[in-house]
């Protein structure tokens, strides 16, 4: 217990030596103004969200290979948790997003339609998912082996066909083209299988042809042109073009000469990629991820080819599902420029 006839003393000394540590800790008002500054700096590379979480596809496809790219752009610039899951791609990729189990998807755009209308694989219309950017081209590459007779995609009637997995975004839009050009799952013998399956079946001869959508090259088919005469099934572009009047979705496309060993160029249809988020981020969140999206683009585009055909340009025309606000607030002010 202190002595009462020396406390004030002790008391005096006390206050004066915390006075003095608060004269020499207190900033000027320059160094106040800096530190506020920084602060708002620091804030102004923040999101309202601490995870972004986007799901892709399988391991070795584009669209992992390209999220991932994208996930450690939003890591490093935002400093958010921020990583990629694989999945059986898009119509999965909808569901993750619609249950609130991932903040960021890649699926195909026929998928997204699909879904916002409620049909197919989806049971009613999904009404909580926006779109950020229209990405890439998946393109459909349809091959059958030279001595099957068949050219173009009418030939196809009749025969076993490869599909795509049940469910998967190939399966959705060879389902539609098919019905395009009057053919349904009636008029021929539908296996369920992947990229991988599909070319094996192909080498064994026991499917006759198959649908491959993806990025071009696929793996799978540079594999099968190594052990089978492959020949790449044509799709009449006039006849394409009025079933796009309706799945706008869907775009003329030429497979280049070469690419499978093809002396001329191959013509068929592409479905674009879409890049979507939740619709309950926030405008200013969705504006900071598109522009981290295009202020990165050249690193896009290193880490897989896919991402070369993703421009500024086309990024908000053909979208499938509402625009979010905070990317519209970005195409907007580039429009301005």
């Amino acid at each position: 217990m202190l002595n009462s006839s020396k406390s004030p003393l002790l008391l005096s000394a006390m206050l004066s030596a915390v006075l003095g540590l608060t004269a020499c800790s207190s900033p000027s008002s320059e160094n106040t103004d800096n530190a506020a500054a920084e602060s708002s700096a620091t804030a102004d590379d923040k999101l309202d969200t601490k995870f972004v979480t986007i799901a892709t596809g399988g391991a070795s496809g584009p669209y992992n290979i390209i999220g991932t790219a994208l996930s450690e752009v939003y890591a490093k610039t935002f400093g958010v948790n921020s990583k990629t899951q694989t999945t059986g791609a898009s119509v999965e990729n909808v569901n993750l997003l619609t249950q609130g189990k991932v903040d960021m998807v890649l699926a195909l755009s026929d998928v997204v339609t699909d879904a916002v209308d409620g049909k197919n694989n989806f049971d009613q219309p999904i009404d909580n998912i926006q779109q950020i950017a229209v990405l890439y081209p998946n393109v459909v590459q349809i091959v059958t082996s030279q001595q099957s007779g068949i050219k173009n995609i009418e030939d196809l009637r009749g025969k076993r066909i490869a599909v795509g997995d049940q469910g998967s975004g190939t399966e959705v839009n060879a389902r539609t083209l098919l019905e395009g050009f009057g053919i349904t799952y009636d008029d021929i013998t539908v296996d369920y299988l992947g990229f991988a399956e599909a070319a094996d079946g192909m080498k064994a001869g026991k499917i006759e042809a198959a649908f491959f959508s993806s990025g071009l090259p696929n793996s799978s088919l540079m594999e099968l042109e190594q052990g089978l005469d492959l020949q790449l099934v044509t799709i009449d572009q006039d006849k394409l073009n009025e079933i796009i009047t309706t799945k706008p979705y869907f775009k003329t496309f030429e497979i280049p000469a070469g690419t499978y060993g093809n002396d001329a160029a191959i013509p068929t249809a592409a479905i674009m990629n879409a890049l979507l988020v939740r619709s309950d981020l926030s405008e200013d969140d969705g504006y900071k991820l598109t522009k981290a999206l295009f202020d990165n683009l050249d690193g896009l585009k290193t880490a897989h080819q896919a991402a070369n055909d993703i421009s500024l340009e086309s990024a908000n025309t053909g979208m499938v599902a509402p625009i979010h606000p905070g990317a519209k607030k970005y195409y907007d002010e580039q429009a301005a420029k």
